[in-house]
């Protein structure tokens, strides 16, 4: 069985935007329609939603063949975790709070097999290897990965560029909730202090031949952020759309009712 291509680290090289969406559910249901509702990716969030290591295998099994490629956001950039995730299939990650270059060399090199990096080596008894059924997975699996880091304080907007030409990283994503807490706006990411920040970053990530990322924080011109270098877009989450979708359901229904 040989080893597949990641269509979005192809298309991230490429230059081509990609659209997705957030999974903090912990709900193989949810991310198995997520997979195949058209999206290019969607995100197994291990930072913020309820997500340990069985529950990411359940969904990264539910949305084998859906069509858009998983990607499992740590929660936190320890070699442990992106070996285990990696072990289970994920090929694409997210990691936050990147601050510096070297932070995120030393990522490049968690999500490497040796000589280029220090993930350990079992391929013949995990999934990723469809356990040992890909024979060509080690020799495969460095050029594969798909890392996508997370710059989210005024530390880290600082050291954009820098980070982004980091070699390994195929994607810089700005982070502008905590961002914007960094800097001293709580709660207010549309601040122009913050947009200016992110508009720079953007374009230094850009300068640096990457792809940026981002998923806005509340309604979005989604051309805008295209046009602007934003090649990686989060269109929202699936907590958020359900809690929506039944909050407008009983409020469109009392309202027909006279309720």
């Amino acid at each position: 069985m040989p080893h597949s291509t990641n269509r979005l680290k192809e298309a991230l090289a490429g230059g081509r935007v990609q659209i997705g969406l957030w999974l903090a559910m912990a709900s193989p249901t949810a991310a198995e329609i997520a997979a195949a509702a058209g999206f290019d990716w969607c995100v197994i969030d291990g930072e913020h939603g309820p997500n340990d290591i069985p529950a990411i295998l359940d969904q990264l099994r539910a949305m084998a063949g859906g069509g858009a490629e998983p990607v499992v956001r740590v929660p936190a950039g320890e070699p442990w975790i992106i070996k285990q995730v990696l072990d289970l299939g994920a090929r694409s990650l997210i990691v936050p709070m990147v601050d510096t270059p070297g932070e995120a060399e030393a990522l490049v090199r968690a999500t490497r097999y040796a000589p280029e990096g220090i993930r350990g080596q079992a391929a013949p008894i995990v999934r990723a290897s469809g356990y040992g059924a890909r024979r060509d997975y080690v020799e495969a699996a460095n050029r594969e990965i798909c890392l996508i880091v997370q710059a989210e304080t005024a530390r880290a907007m600082e050291n954009i560029g820098e980070i982004a030409a980091v070699e390994g990283v195929d994607c810089v994503f700005i982070g502008p909730a905590d961002l914007s807490c960094d800097m001293g706006y709580p709660g207010n990411p549309d601040a122009p202090e913050v947009r200016a920040a992110i508009d720079a970053g953007a374009a230094a990530i850009r300068a640096a031949g990457k792809a940026a990322g981002i998923i806005p924080a509340g309604a979005a011109d989604f051309p805008a952020l295209a046009a602007a270098g934003f090649g990686f877009i989060g269109l929202g989450a699936d907590v958020v759309l359900l809690a929506e979708g039944m909050r407008g359901l009983a409020r469109d229904a009392r309202a027909a009712l006279g309720l």
